[in-house]
């Protein structure tokens, strides 16, 4: 990596630009490695550990190593943990809309539907999906719906008490509109930590969906999908790839 310009680096700039490099070393890194990315004398980035160590921003280790201090860790994990848990998950989106070229969305659970609080389109390609940021849809038709049902009716009988006597609505001829064909997709939900949707809500598009624990270890925030279009991604890649959304979800104490 270049030195950094030292001519624009001035008072407290050099002291964030020091706290900055310190993020790209957590094993920690020398006084002399240091001086030589920031691009200014020794002294000049001894002060400004100086200054960072007794804000708790900075600390050294026994080997005289520099990282960063326990009290920015502490202001960092506080603020992720009080941000809202869609802009959380937005990073991972992200990179999965960028993995597949497909749609990404996350959802929760509202009743009898699913609200999408964020959703993130492919990079590329001209096809994209008619979903909306505060869209609904039936949570009977939907991964995202099905992961999350999967989590509250866990017998049959709460799956009758949840469908009642108002008819599922059929959104394709793939739609689950039976008590008996909901709670067989359901229990499959429990059994491999994922759900599908094999044209079920939308013709032409298939998605898996798994939870997403960001406020919670426990109990899911809510689900995150890719949703693709059949003819660009089967659904058989989607469930190929459960694994490696699994490891992306992890980066934010995701699916388990």
């Amino acid at each position: 990596m270049a030195p950094l310009d030292e001519s624009r680096l001035v008072g407290s700039d050099r002291v964030l630009a020091v706290l900055k490099e310190l993020a790209r070393y957590p094993e920690g890194v020398g006084l002399e490695e240091l001086t030589r990315v920031i691009g200014s004398p020794k002294p000049t980035v001894h002060r400004a550990l100086g200054s960072l160590r007794r804000a708790g921003l900075a600390d050294q280790d026994a080997r005289g190593r520099y990282l960063l201090g326990d009290e920015f860790l502490r202001m960092a994990f506080a603020h992720h943990e009080a941000r809202p848990d869609h802009v959380r998950v937005r990073p991972v989106l992200e990179s999965l809309a960028h993995r597949f070229g497909e749609t990404t969305h996350y959802a929760v659970l509202d009743g009898r539907e699913v609200v999408y609080r964020e959703k993130v389109d492919p990079p590329t390609g001209a096809v994209r999906l008619t979903s909306t940021i505060g869209g609904r849809n039936p949570a009977h038709a939907t991964g995202v719906g099905k992961l999350l049902l999967a989590q509250h009716l866990p017998t049959r009988d709460d799956v009758a008490a949840w469908v009642g006597a108002a008819d599922l609505e059929r959104r394709t001829p793939r739609t689950r509109c039976t008590v008996d064909e909901l709670h067989r997709d359901l229990v499959e939900v429990r059994e491999h930590g994922y759900a599908t949707d094999d044209q079920e809500n939308e013709p032409g598009v298939n998605c898996v969906a798994l939870p997403v624990y960001a406020t919670s270890p426990t109990t899911p925030s809510g689900a995150l999908s890719v949703s693709a279009l059949t003819y660009r991604t089967p659904l058989r890649a989607l469930i190929d790839a459960v694994d490696e959304i699994r490891d992306l979800l992890g980066n934010l104490g995701g699916a388990r």
